[in-house]
C-alpha cells in the first residue's frame, strides 16, 4: 500500500503544476517554490528521526551534482508539459530504468540479457504508438527531447546514488541536501528572485504547497518506508502507477484524449520497463509453476497395465 501510494503520490506533478501554467508562471518559478517548500518538510523529517545534518568534507562535492542532475531532471519534465500532454510526458519519463541498464551495461560491463534487448524495442515500439497524438499531429521533438533528457538525468542519478561514498549517506539525510543544491540552480534561473512569478491567488499557493507535499514528501517518505517492507524491487514495480496516476488526471480533469492507440503505447511501455525491474525474479516463480506440472514420459502401455497414482502425480 505505501509502495503504491508513493508512486501515485509522484505521478500528482502535472495535477498540481498545470493550473499555476495556466496562471502565468513559469516552469522555473514553480519548481523554486516546489524545492522551497519541499526542503524544510524534509528538514523536520530529518531532525523528528533524530538523524544528524552534519556532512564529510569529501560527500560534498558528489551531493552537489546529485543535486544538479535532479534539478535538471525536474526541469526537463515540467518544461515538456509545455508541449506534451502530462500523461504522455509522465509515460514518456518511465523510460529511465531502461536507460539505467544500459548504463550499467555500457560503463560497469553488466550483462546486456536478451529480456533487456527484448524490453528496449518493446518500449521504443511503444514510444513509436504515443509518437502521434490522436488530432493526427506528431509529438513535439522539443517535449520529446526534454523528456529523454530527464529521464537521462534521473537514470544517472540512480546509477551514481548507489556508489560506495553516498550509498554511505542516509538516504533522507541524502534526498535532504540533493533537494537543497538542487534547489540553487533555480535561485540563479530565477535571477535571485528578479524574474520570479509569483502565485497571485490562494488556491495557486495551495498547488504549490502541495506540489512539494505529494510529489515530492510524502511520495519520498513512502517509498522509503515501502522499500523497509517488501523491499526494493517490488517498490520499483509499483512505480508504473506513476504514468498511469498521471494519464489518469490527464484524462478526467484536464480533457486531455486516451485512444486505443495511445493506450497499447502506454501499456508496451510499463510492460516494458517492468520486466526490466523484475529482471530474473519474474522467470524464477514461471519455474516453479511450470514445475507443477511435469512432462510424463511417452511409453507404450502394456495390456492390462495400470499407471499408479503416485507415479502420475509424480
Amino acid at each position: 500500500m505505501l509502495g503504491a501510494l508513493a508512486a501515485a503520490a509522484y505521478g500528482m506533478n502535472p495535477l498540481f503544476a498545470l493550473p499555476l501554467y495556466k496562471a502565468g508562471m513559469d516552469p522555473d518559478s514553480v519548481l523554486f517554490f516546489r524545492y522551497l517548500f519541499a526542503i524544510p518538510l524534509l528538514g523536520v523529517m530529518l531532525k523528528m528521526r533524530g538523524r544528524s545534518f552534519r556532512l564529510k568534507r569529501k560527500e560534498i562535492a558528489p551531493l552537489v551534482v546529485m543535486g544538479l542532475l535532479v534539478a535538471l531532471s525536474s526541469l526537463t519534465l515540467f518544461q515538456s508539459y509545455n508541449y506534451l500532454e502530462a500523461g504522455i510526458a509522465s509515460t514518456l519519463l518511465f523510460v529511465y530504468p531502461i536507460m539505467v541498464a544500459l548504463i550499467m551495461a555500457g560503463a560497469f560491463k553488466e550483462k546486456l540479457t536478451v529480456q533487456t534487448v527484448v524490453c528496449i524495442f518493446l518500449a521504443l515500439g511503444g514510444i513509436g504508438l504515443l509518437y502521434k497524438s490522436s488530432d493526427g499531429s506528431t509529438l513535439s521533438v522539443a517535449g520529446v527531447a526534454l523528456v529523454m533528457v530527464s529521464a537521462l538525468s534521473y537514470a544517472i542519478y540512480i546509477v551514481a546514488v548507489n556508489r560506495p561514498l553516498l550509498k554511505e549517506i542516509a538516504t533522507l539525510k541524502l534526498t535532504f541536501y540533493v533537494l537543497l543544491a538542487g534547489s540553487g540552480l533555480f535561485l540563479v534561473r530565477v535571477d535571485f528572485g528578479q524574474s520570479l512569478h509569483m502565485a497571485d491567488a490562494w488556491y495557486l499557493w495551495g498547488n504549490l504547497f502541495a506540489l512539494a507535499l505529494f510529489p515530492t514528501a510524502i511520495s519520498f517518505l513512502c517509498t522509503t518506508q515501502a522499500v523497509q517492507y517488501i523491499g526494493s524491487t517490488p517498490t520499483a514495480i509499483l512505480g508504473a502507477l506513476e504514468p498511469l496516476t498521471a494519464v489518469f488526471f490527464g484524462v478526467t480533469v484536464f480533457g486531455e484524449s486516451l485512444t486505443l492507440r495511445i493506450g497499447c503505447g502506454i501499456l508496451m511501455i510499463v510492460l516494458a520497463v517492468t520486466l526490466i525491474i523484475a529482471g530474473g525474479r519474474v522467470t524464477a516463480p514461471l519455474v516453479r509453476f511450470r514445475k507443477l506440472f511435469p512432462r510424463l514420459p511417452l511409453r507404450k502401455k502394456r495390456k492390462g497395465s495400470k499407471i499408479s497414482a503416485r507415479n502420475y502425480f509424480c
